[in-house]
């Protein structure tokens, strides 16, 4: 008996890149003190008021089946947030409520996209964007960006990839690489979008995360609002990772083939998660600050501990729970760095070359373990590149 290709079509074949994260994970269960910078997991658990809500839900019998686009409550919060956020207007038609962020952007390449189809991707890239875009049967193709330019996505670039493509995915702010998009940036998107006719969709589960200048929605450019999807998550915003409760902006034929595709998949998102959901919007831009505060604040961490370092150079972070640092003045890929930081000094960071050939020679840090360990482990892995 044969499996399909279908999987190993999807990820691609041979390494992920992601055996730092794994053999970290082992020395962790091992026992072993491994500061681990590998991962976007916040290090404070879900407040207990939302968990409590989720528990008034469910007793009060919001567990059944919720086949559709979601609760109309839950579906007005959100488009009330994110017409107040842009200045778009937004209704409950143009929302479907998914199981996660990830379910979101599967559902975006799935309605957009045909077999055979090109679909683009900015390079450095989160890691499951080729293989979301593979799974739809389309042509995955990486538009790179490069560190002199800040990682910030080049109108030509989107040009020069867009014959026979569908579709542009941006993400905003950036996983892996910590860079908000300026306006500039922003608007040449749009542009090279529009002249060749692509649709966007634009990941932006950290737009709670801004350490300097500001979060702008592609959306709310001019001529964008029937061509873009937009995809939104709890799980930074709300330290909601594990209870998978995301969602897909989009013009409304867009959420209508989404929610004949949620029929045949998701069957919906668990109601008293939704329930969850609609209480942890309603405690407004404060609680979203203070999830976010403990990553500003290590973000300012980052330049003392790096401070004097040769081999070293900071990307600058414009926002998210991530920074990357440039090791190329060491002589070492990022994945030899990793792999010797985690064995020598017992410090996990990812890999720039988990996340596209635009990161080889960098290394991801993920601001998420308490802030003496950061700056313990950043001091140290200083010190490492510096007896290289």
């Amino acid at each position: 008996m044969r499996l399909a290709g279908r999987v190993a079509h999807m990820t691609g074949g041979g390494s992920d890149g992601w055996e730092v994260y794994y053999k970290a994970r082992a020395r962790i269960a091992a026992g072993e003190r491994i500061l681990n910078l590998s991962i976007g997991e916040h290090d404070t658990p879900t407040d207990p008021a939302i968990l409590g809500a989720m528990h008034d839900g469910a007793l009060a019998g919001s567990t059944g089946y919720t086949v559709g686009a979601g609760k109309p409550a839950l579906r007005d919060a959100i488009a009330a947030r994110v017409e107040a956020r842009t200045g778009v207007r937004t209704t409950r038609d143009n929302v479907i409520v998914t199981p996660g962020g990830q379910a979101a952007l599967f559902a975006a390449h799935m309605v957009l996209l045909d077999a055979g189809d090109r679909a683009l991707y900015c390079d450095p890239y989160y890691a499951t964007y080729p293989g979301t875009i593979r799974a739809t049967g389309a042509i995955a193709v990486a538009v790179p960006t490069r560190p002199e330019q800040g990682f910030q996505p080049q109108p030509q670039a989107i040009r020069d990839a867009s014959p026979g493509a569908r579709t542009l995915l941006v993400n905003t702010p950036n996983n892996p690489t910590g860079v908000l998009y300026d306006r500039a940036t922003l608007q040449g998107i749009a542009d090279a979008v529009q002249e060749t006719d692509l649709w966007l969709i634009s990941d932006e589960v950290y737009d709670t995360q801004i350490w300097d200048g500001e979060h702008l929605s592609p959306r709310a450019l001019p001529g964008m609002a029937d061509r873009t999807v937009v995809l939104g998550s709890l799980s930074k915003s709300h330290a909601m990772t594990g209870s998978r409760l995301g969602w897909m902006i989009a013009p409304e034929p867009v959420i209508a083939a989404a929610i004949d595709l949620a029929t045949n998949t998701t069957y919906g998102t668990p109601g008293f998660i939704q329930d969850a959901a609609l209480f942890a919007l309603a405690q407004g831009p404060a609680f979203e600050d203070r999830i976010a505060a403990p990553f500003r604040r290590r973000r300012e961490l980052i330049a003392p501990a790096l401070a004097g370092s040769n081999r070293i150079g900071i990307v600058p972070s414009g926002g998210g729970m991530f920074v990357m640092l440039d090791i190329r003045p060491t002589g070492l890929t990022g994945e030899a760095f990793a792999l010797r930081l985690l064995d020598e000094e017992g410090i996990a960071v990812m890999p720039g070359e988990s996340f596209g050939a635009a990161a080889a020679g960098h290394v991801r840090v993920a601001m998420t373990i308490p802030d003496d360990a950061f700056s313990e482990a950043l001091r140290r892995l200083a010190a490492f590149a510096e007896r290289l």
